[in-house]
């Protein structure tokens, strides 16, 4: 018994050795947490091991720079570069037409008005969200869809609500756009054009 005392008396003697070197040896006993923390993280973490590993070998670590954040999709501006394209849509809304007179605007709206009709007519099936006409009567149901009906007014309480269409909406059935030639840049809307003499 004696000799089972000594010996767990001896274990934990050079346990205490071994804590109290490590200790020194961190410089106290916050950076010897921090230390087994740090020991953890690379067990479980093989890209924080390598890391460590590499600090602790004296290699220096360059920062890695984040990749550049995705360029966006310009596949919903398809619709606008056609609607440039074919009735100059772009051209007649970011045009100053102040200094024109109203003839000679309402001739451009009726055929950019013209255009721009046939366009979608062409390349899209647009159908009504809400069957009806502005103010008829209408029953939005419960669980409708909030992006394809706003509900607006003195809105209280849970649907169904009774009220009347104040627009009846628009919704893309179908969409029929060829996909841009590869390589393009699809935020394009229209190319510049150069005359050469």
């Amino acid at each position: 018994m004696e000799y089972a005392i000594g010996a767990a008396i001896g274990a934990a003697s050079i346990l205490f050795l071994v804590i109290a070197i490590a200790v020194a040896r961190a410089g106290g006993l916050g950076e010897a947490f921090q230390g087994l923390t740090v020991a953890g993280m690379a067990k479980h973490d093989p890209a924080f091991a390598a890391k460590l590993k590499a600090l602790l070998g004296g290699v220096e670590v360059k920062p890695t720079t984040p990749p550049p954040p995705p360029k966006p999709s310009g596949t919903p501006l398809r619709m606008l570069a056609l609607l440039q394209a074919e009735a100059r849509l772009v051209d007649f809304l970011l045009e100053d037409v102040q200094a024109y007179s109203d003839d000679q605007i309402g001739q451009a709206v009726r055929e950019v008005h013209k255009k721009a009709q046939a366009a979608l007519k062409q390349h899209a099936v647009i159908e009504p969200v809400l069957g009806g006409k502005e103010d008829d009567p209408v029953t939005v149901p419960k669980g409708f869809d909030p992006s394809a009906i706003r509900v607006i007014g003195n809105v209280t309480g849970e649907p169904p609500f009774n009220g009347q269409i104040q627009h009846p909406g628009w919704k893309v059935k179908e969409l029929k756009l060829a996909p841009p030639p590869l390589g393009a840049d699809e935020f394009i809307l229209q190319p510049a054009e150069v005359q050469i003499p």
